[in-house]
């Protein structure tokens, strides 16, 4: 494992580019990393939307709980709860029986249609990598300072959108509509806090939906069986257009928990199958 970054203010006390550059591109490498070893956990979702009215008050609550799991190397949700109740029995015989459908398509699966499937999540992989480099070329990162999370030391940088910047990848043509604030774990270079903004409209697919300006969105993530950085806490408020006619003025708060490492011979039992 290379040495961690030490970030070293120059004579006017600023951090080169440069440096914070590399340190960027080693956590983006990171990422990757960490991202296969996240593909073989297990865990519990929770999801609550609170809908609120033209004057931001609460006028509607919405949660669903789903156990998140990997079939054979795919990751899958498993609704178990609505609002916090457990599913009826109608609706989890149909979450049981959507798993059963995965299981029984990749049973089946042609050799054709494997390596096909297996090409498509590598180059995914692979589009992964470019974008979260990009990320390290498409902004000026400023150092605040320091911080400790979960017990971990971390840098903390502010990040402003690089005039001339020219986005290389499609999906990275939001990036100067975007700014905010990351930590970055010293001794792993493993990005472990996200709090970004959006700056503008951000529009896809031809108008369709648009995130408007002020949308943040807070990234907290944990440390699991030293090992892997595994997500914790996400919340962001979304103000989106769709398809120029209907408002959504969401606040969405992500929790997780149960974090249990997947192991090969583990068998999930669906409906149909005998135990």
């Amino acid at each position: 494992m290379p040495p961690p970054i030490e970030l070293n203010p120059d004579a006017s006390g600023n951090v080169p580019q440069e440096q914070i550059r590399e340190l960027l591109r080693r956590a983006a490498e990171k990422s990757m990393e960490n991202d296969k070893r996240q593909r073989n956990y297990t865990y519990i979702e929770r999801e609550e939307e609170r809908h609120l009215d033209g004057k931001g008050n609460v006028k509607k609550v919405e949660s669903r709980t789903s156990e998140v799991l990997m079939i054979y190397g795919e990751q899958v949700e498993r609704r178990i709860a609505k609002d916090d109740k457990p599913l009826s029995a109608e609706e989890a015989r149909k979450e049981d029986e959507k798993i059963q459908k995965i299981i029984d398509k990749r049973k089946n699966e042609s050799e054709g249609d494997r390596r096909k499937r297996l090409e498509k999540e590598e180059k995914n992989r692979e589009d992964g990598r470019k974008f979260v480099k990009e990320v390290a070329d498409a902004y000026n990162f400023h150092l605040v300072g320091s911080d400790v999370l979960d017990g971990h030391d971390a840098w903390v940088l502010d990040a402003e959108p690089r005039p001339g910047y020219e986005p290389q990848m499609k999906e990275a043509k939001f990036l100067p509509k975007i700014k905010g604030r990351i930590w970055i774990d010293k001794a792993e270079t493993q990005w472990v806090k996200f709090d970004i903004v959006t700056t503008d409209t951000i529009s896809f697919g031809l108008f369709l939906a648009r995130i408007h300006k002020g949308t943040r969105i807070i990234v907290d993530t944990t440390r699991v069986n030293d090992e892997v950085w595994l997500p914790k806490h996400v919340q962001f408020h979304a103000d989106i257009r769709l398809a120029l006619l209907k408002n959504f003025n969401v606040d969405v708060e992500q929790t997780y928990r149960d974090y249990k490492k997947f192991r090969s011979e583990s068998k999930i039992t669906v409906v149909g199958e005998t135990q």
